[in-house]
């Protein structure tokens, strides 16, 4: 009974950590889509219907925008080439049940080596098809490392 407890514990850890590397699989992908403004990597990624969020807070006030997916990519596609931009997430933490995790990431966005803002960033993912997809990302910005 014993060995069957421990077999049985180890198969449950093994999944947990599965999921949570698929989880931060997609995350990464669609920052390295992000990086090389390559649209197409970052929606193999992202649920058809994304919905993006983000909060510019300053002095103590929050602005809630709400942007279209489709807005968001011809932004990214058109990013001029001699802009190098790096979103770094300094950590991870996940939650999952089932078919939905939530992740919130830490983050810091440089443009051309420079600090240009900080918050964090957070994903609603769905398991699709085998495939953790993006289906919601809010973040919060900012400016520096404020």
């Amino acid at each position: 009974m014993k060995k069957f407890f421990v077999v049985f514990m180890l198969v449950c850890v093994q999944g947990m950590f599965g999921q949570e590397d698929g989880i931060k699989r997609s995350i990464q992908t669609f920052f390295d889509g992000l990086h090389a403004r390559d649209t197409v990597v970052m929606q193999s990624v992202c649920y058809q219907n994304l919905i993006l969020e983000s909060i510019t807070e300053h002095r103590g006030q929050g602005k809630l925008d709400f942007e279209t997916a489709d807005r968001y990519y011809k932004q990214v596609a058109g990013i001029p080439s001699d802009v190098k931009i790096e979103e770094r997430l300094l950590s991870y933490k996940i939650q999952v049940d089932g078919t939905l995790a939530h992740v919130w990431t830490p983050y810091e966005f440089y443009a051309n080596g420079k600090l240009s803002h900080s918050g964090v960033n957070s994903f609603v993912l769905f398991f699709d098809d085998g495939i953790w997809k993006i289906i919601y990302i809010i973040d919060t910005r900012r400016a520096g490392g404020k």
